[in-house]
């Protein structure tokens, strides 16, 4: 059985890229016996930006049992709230040509998504300009995820307190600046990699201050620790 967690389907800033599902990645390879499990969601794409509360799963090639005690589970339990469920509403049918909301609609989608592309950006560019980070494109999501070239003392202070590098790297960034990232730890990186999950949702000038702070931050953290 395959979980696929497909939230950012819209949120490809890289042209040269689409989203390709699961199921049709399945579908198209002719895997017959895979159950899969799609989520979709407006909390995580670029109506709802992390706010908005409300989605849905699809559920393909899975036994009618257990259809019959998953839709038992959602009947007994509390539904998303009304303005996340219009919110869903609009994400699965969206005003089409022709539709009197139809032109607002594109123009507001477009706008977002750009400003997302664009923040992206000022992010990774941000980051990789920061000795000792490294960074890839951020070609969809509200992600990046930087690699930091760690201090041996910090690696050694990390250690004797029991915790992983990256995260007293983000303890460190929070009292600092505020800013709160994940530590990388918690994603199962390489073993040897550190660095932290950040986001790019907010406006641009936020963003754009967020990389100065990691800058200042970054050089302050490899000097306490030289």
């Amino acid at each position: 059985m395959l979980l696929a967690d497909e939230v950012y389907q819209r949120n490809v800033y890289d042209e040269s890229k689409t989203f390709v599902s699961a199921k049709k990645a399945a579908l198209d390879g002719n895997v017959d016996a895979l159950e899969l499990v799609s989520f979709h969601s407006t909390s995580k794409g670029f109506i709802g930006e992390c706010g908005r509360r409300g989605g849905y799963m699809e559920l393909h090639n899975i036994d009618p049992d257990v259809h019959a005690q998953l839709y038992k589970l959602a009947s007994a339990g509390l539904c998303s709230g009304v303005a996340g469920q219009v919110m869903t509403s609009l994400m699965v049918r969206p005003p089409v040509e022709g539709d009197a909301s139809y032109d607002a609609h594109a123009a507001e989608e477009a706008a977002i998504l750009e400003k997302l592309k664009l923040n992206a950006r000022t992010m990774v560019d941000g980051l990789n300009a920061i000795e000792g980070v490294a960074c890839n494109d951020a070609e969809g999501a509200m992600y990046a995820f930087p690699r930091i070239e760690m201090p041996e003392k910090a690696v050694a202070a990390a250690a004797a307190a029991s915790t992983s590098v990256d995260n007293l790297y983000a303890l460190s960034l929070l009292e600092q600046t505020g800013i709160c990232v994940v530590p990388a730890s918690g994603f199962g990186q390489a073993d040897g990699r550190a660095g932290f999950r950040t986001t790019f949702l907010p406006p641009a000038d936020q963003v754009e201050r967020a990389v100065a702070l990691f800058a200042e931050h970054h050089a302050d953290f490899c000097a306490k620790y030289a």
